[in-house]
């Protein structure tokens, strides 16, 4: 069945997607879920225990604290209070961690190191998992059970101010709050004043229990300039003078006879270096967590922090204000906070905790009464009634003291170990799903690289084999055997699957195009490689036979093996590696081209007169000797020059999981005494650019392109990445929106030129150099976008890529002629490796978001995104539009 390329890419497509969807169905983990649906209440809270006799009622013990402060630094690093530079960072808050009534920890957060997903482990007590990635943008309501609805249930009054992701995740729950979009990250000034206006009112007045203040300002100078910018160290003066208010204001209100207030210092994740976060670095997810309140015991000096988890904040400040811990909590509590309460009531508050983590341990595990866990603290609650009893007989020995204390050991070990069983079994992955997802995904990129040759030719169809597949033994039996796994994993599997859910109908679809699938790429192959013809007892036509040369086979070796690659997570982590290693094993193989094409045949042929490189424009007599051979030496040179760019490239930016904290080049560059050096290499690479693309472009568009480069330049000064000769080396900077305004109008003017004349090649009149030069000022239009969007340093990137494809598209893919499919995997192996090239990685750290707002005073999410996405895969979509103005000019000469 013969199907039209469009039909064909259409088709495979939406099946790819379909592939994806079921791969994603199973990978994003189910998160554990209490099997009661309604949120916990005092009244369902076990009783104390009591040995030898009917339960002791279920009394409380009293709560800690009266109010509570809750001063939350976005992408505060641990090392930034407890760190070498502490006392020159926050030396208030240094001198309450060494002298002060307080405890200290670093706080573990786990990745996604993104702010939704930590402030819902933050009230929740749960680790959200990597879909919340994208519930960021847009945070809906938390229907989970979480602190903040305990304490309003409870009748506790709360004041917001900060992140407006928290008004969205709890509407209506706050009496008072003001927030502040998280996302606008070129302001790092106003969205912390916003918060801090607030408080000299509010701590004054005595109708708030709890306070929540969520600054922004330390999260965005980490992402416009990193975590050793010169604006880390104000800002970090100016947090912790907002502490010594905060601490002030409550120590003067402190009452004689009341219960204490508590102030927690603490992050809601780290900061890369590189100043982004999202991932699982060190930096990244330790946290500093500080407790500050008279309850706690006076320091005598600085001691080393422990380490929590962060989800043990949830169930420490609900005990303390004497409210239920959330069902889904995996969170322990902290014991240090309990050290100067009774012995009976810091029993009790380990027993409320232990005995939510072990309900949620029977929802979530079937053999639950194998967790060694579970076992300690059904020990520990059978200690802890023996130890009831004695206490209420009015036992006062140091027998009772000691058994306590043992009680209290047994209580600290089953909570540490159902917790991290609980955190363990957090992920529940639906292997199914994923091994059959990638098993189809896997199918339709053979069948499309075995189609691709017949795609791109000029008839521009696709001959499937569909019905010789359907009718044919192997079909019915594949349908058969796959019919066959299906019931055996679905009767065998302990969790509950995805397709073990679908009705049969669906399954029985699912199975047969998969079937259908195989044997179409069976066909196919059989069909394409020599081997076909033979096995039907014919000699294999030369129409029929499709023969590989070393460049095919090293192709689709690469392919297909980058793709098996992706199975094992160590190759994810460090995919550059692959896509480095490829290319250039693709340079030496080109190399050899080269010199076969241009040394070998042409001593072979005898050093005939008529020239190596034929003009399209003349005729092959007519170009003299001289003229060629300058040609021949830059084709010989063009694979060895892109292996030095390349090696060039991977010292620019370290990217990856097991070197990405190495010092690059890149980091070199953006040091302040090199800024001279970056502002001449600036300068170079915009000229260059403007050389490389203005070829092909009308007059109009020259003129628009040189002015927009300018801009750039200018875009890129204001902001004090580099600077002009007659600028001051401390001139104030500026968030540069004029000056981007200004390319954003000429990127404007050249895609309009560009649409303009792409439209009339079609409309008007069938011009295919008008259609070639619309689709090459359209490019012009995105590669001067993507100059402003780099940033300073990785302009060599967008340099060597242009550089890259005007010597291949010269020298090599025309002169060699190779074909359209070779070509195309070329620009794809080429597009993924400068993904990688721009410090890109397969962890969402590297996403630089500032991007979003080049030319925006303010948060608009859908230019936003669009920005953030164009830079991140730049790369892939460079060589994407070169690709599509290649295959477009040498078909307009054809």
């Amino acid at each position: 069945m013969k199907v039209r390329s469009s039909v064909f890419a259409s088709f495979i497509l939406i099946l790819e997607a379909v592939g994806v969807a079921l791969f994603l169905r199973g990978f994003f983990p189910v998160p554990l879920k209490s099997s009661l649906s309604s949120k916990s209440k005092l009244s369902d809270l076990p009783a104390e225990p009591l040995a030898g006799s009917s339960p002791n009622s279920s009394r409380l013990p009293q709560p800690l604290f009266k109010r509570v402060v809750i001063m939350l630094v976005d992408a505060l690093r641990e090392d930034f209070v407890f760190g070498p530079n502490g006392r020159s960072y926050m030396p208030y808050t240094r001198h309450l961690v060494e002298r002060g009534s307080s405890h200290s920890f670093v706080a573990k957060a786990r990745p996604p190191t993104v702010t939704m997903p930590r402030i819902k482990a933050l009230t929740t007590g749960t680790i959200p998992g990597f879909i919340d990635v994208v519930m960021n943008l847009n945070s809906p309501a938390l229907l989970e059970d979480n602190l903040v609805w305990q304490a309003k249930a409870a009748g506790k009054r709360m004041v917001f101010y900060g992140d407006d992701t928290w008004v969205r995740l709890f509407p209506k729950h706050f009496m008072e709050h003001d927030g502040t979009t998280s996302f606008f990250v070129s302001d790092y000034t106003e969205v912390d004043n916003n918060v801090t206006r607030h408080l000299d009112s509010t701590l004054k007045r005595d109708d708030w229990d709890i306070l929540i203040l969520h600054y922004l300002g330390l999260d965005h100078i980490g992402h416009i300039s990193g975590p050793h910018s010169s604006l880390i160290q104000p800002k970090l003066l100016e947090m912790d003078d907002v502490l010594k208010k905060i601490h002030g204001a409550l120590v003067s209100k402190e009452a004689e006879g009341s219960l204490p207030y508590l102030l927690v210092l603490c992050g809601d994740h780290g900061m890369s270096e590189t100043g982004s976060h999202g991932g699982s670095s060190e930096p990244e997810v330790n946290t500093p967590l500080v407790l500050i309140s008279p309850a706690f015991k006076r320091k005598v000096g600085m001691e080393k922090p422990e380490v929590v988890e962060q989800v043990d904040l949830t169930p420490t400040l609900a005990l303390g204000l004497g409210l239920p811990i959330s069902q889904n909590s995996v969170g322990r509590l902290i014991p240090g906070v309990l050290e100067e309460t009774s012995l009976r009531d810091q029993l009790r508050f380990l027993h409320l905790n232990g005995h939510q983590l072990s309900c949620l341990l029977k929802d979530s595990t079937p053999d639950y009464e194998k967790e060694a866990g579970f076992e300690q603290f059904r020990m520990a609650e059978r200690a802890h009634g023996s130890w009831m009893k004695l206490f209420l007989e009015g036992n006062t020995s140091e027998v009772l003291t000691n058994m306590g204390r043992k009680v209290l050991k047994q209580y600290l070990e089953a909570l540490a170990s159902m917790s991290s069983a609980l955190s363990k079994q957090l992920g529940k992955y639906d292997m199914y799903s994923m091994v059959a997802g990638m098993v189809f995904v896997f199918q339709l990129l053979l069948v499309l690289l075995l189609a691709m040759p017949e795609a791109l030719s000029g008839e521009a169809t696709v001959d499937l084999p569909v019905l010789s597949a359907l009718l044919s033994l192997p079909f019915y039996l594949l349908c058969l055997l796959l019919a066959s796994v299906h019931v055996l994993v679905c009767t065998s599997a302990e969790s509950s699957c995805y397709f073990c859910s679908l009705s049969w109908g669906l399954v029985f679809a699912a199975v047969a195009l998969s079937s259908a699938m195989f044997c179409i790429l069976i066909s196919m192959a059989m069909r394409r490689l020599p081997l076909g013809p033979l096995i039907h007892g014919k000699s294999p036509s030369r129409s029929s036979e499709w023969s590989l040369s070393e460049l095919d086979v090293l192709l689709l070796a690469g392919t297909v093996g980058h793709t098996l690659s992706l199975a094992a997570s160590s190759f994810v982590e460090e995919e550059h590696q692959i896509w480095y290693f490829l290319l250039n094993t693709l340079c030496l193989a080109v190399f050899q081209d080269v010199c076969r094409k241009y040394f070998r045949e042409q001593s072979a042929s005898g050093d005939e007169e008529e020239p190596v490189l034929p003009s399209r424009d003349c005729h092959p007599s007519a170009r003299s000797r001289a003229e060629v051979l300058p040609e021949r030496w830059l084709a010989l040179a063009t694979p060895p020059f892109t292996l030095v760019c390349c090696r060039l490239l991977r010292s620019l930016n370290q990217t990856g999981v097991q070197w990405a904290h190495l010092p690059d080049v890149g980091h070199w560059l953006n040091s302040s005494e090199h800024r001279t050096l970056l502002s001449l290499l600036a300068a170079f690479c915009l000229f260059l650019i403007y050389f490389l693309v203005q070829r092909r472009c009308s007059w109009v568009s020259k003129v628009a392109l040189a002015l927009g480069l300018l801009g750039v330049y200018s875009y890129r000064a204001a902001v004090g990445n580099v600077g002009f000769p007659w600028q001051r080396s401390g001139s104030a900077t500026s968030k540069g929106t004029v000056e981007a305004r200004f390319v954003y109008v000429f990127i404007l003017g050249i895609l309009f030129t560009g649409t303009k004349d792409l439209l009339r090649s079609q409309i008007v009149t069938a011009d295919a150099e008008l259609k070639s030069r619309g689709l090459w000022e359209i490019y012009s239009g995105l590669v001067l976008l993507v100059s402003l969007l780099f940033r300073a340093h990785n302009l060599p990137v967008l340099c060597c890529c242009l550089l890259i494809q005007t010597l291949m598209a010269q020298f090599i893919w025309k002169r060699l002629h190779y074909d359209a499919a070779q070509t195309t995997i070329m620009h794809y192996w080429f597009g993924q490796a400068f993904f990688y090239f721009q410090g890109n990685s397969n962890n969402i750290a590297t996403v630089d978001i500032s991007v979003g707002f080049v030319g925006l005073e303010s948060y608009v999410e859908a230019p936003a995104v669009f920005l953030t996405a164009l830079n991140t895969y730049a790369g892939p979509l460079l060589w994407a539009c070169h690709l599509v103005c290649y295959l477009s000019s040498e078909r307009g000469r054809q």
